[in-house]
């Protein structure tokens, strides 16, 4: 029996109990795209846009070893202390997890599992702002580990409620 997580080897574990990552399915589940100066933001600009990131991810569970997790992606551009674009997106999968220790579960669902979505949710974005008349916005990877050491600071140290 091949361990898995999405489809890589999890070192470290074999047999039955072996812990498992299953993407169901993914999909856009909110999107937009905001152009709101057109065509004026689409003329030669003398520099480049200023761009604010935001990354967040949350979970929550459907049934029993089943959860949504959604990782929202959102993208301010100004010029000049005008908006030249906004794209905000959440990115979804039903994931299913198998054989994981609680400890381990908000690792599993809010790290590896966005690790995984991230490809496609930067895919989208760098689509959008290409057929929104400006170059490919293409994101740099973002650590999610990071992200959750600092949600579970943010929470006092406490447990993620996945539900």
């Amino acid at each position: 029996m091949t361990d898995q997580i999405g489809g890589a080897a999890m070192p470290g574990t074999n047999g039955a109990s072996a812990q498992q990552l299953i993407v169901n399915a993914q999909y856009i589940k909110d999107f937009s795209f905001e152009n709101p100066r057109a065509p004026h933001s689409l003329m030669q600009q003398k520099d480049a846009p200023e761009v604010q990131l935001g990354v967040d991810v949350k979970a929550q569970a459907l049934g029993q070893d089943i959860y949504e997790v959604v990782l929202t992606v959102s993208a301010n551009a100004t010029a000049g202390g005008e908006a030249v674009f906004v794209a905000e997106l959440a990115y979804a999968a039903v994931v299913t997890v198998r054989n994981t220790s609680q400890t381990m579960l908000p690792t599993v669902l809010l790290v590896e599992t966005p690790r995984l979505l991230f490809p496609f949710a930067r895919s989208v974005i760098a689509a959008a702002t290409r057929e929104g008349g400006f170059p490919p916005l293409l994101l740099h990877p973002v650590d999610f580990a990071e992200l959750l050491r600092r949600q579970q600071s943010a929470q006092s140290a406490g447990p993620i409620a996945t539900a």
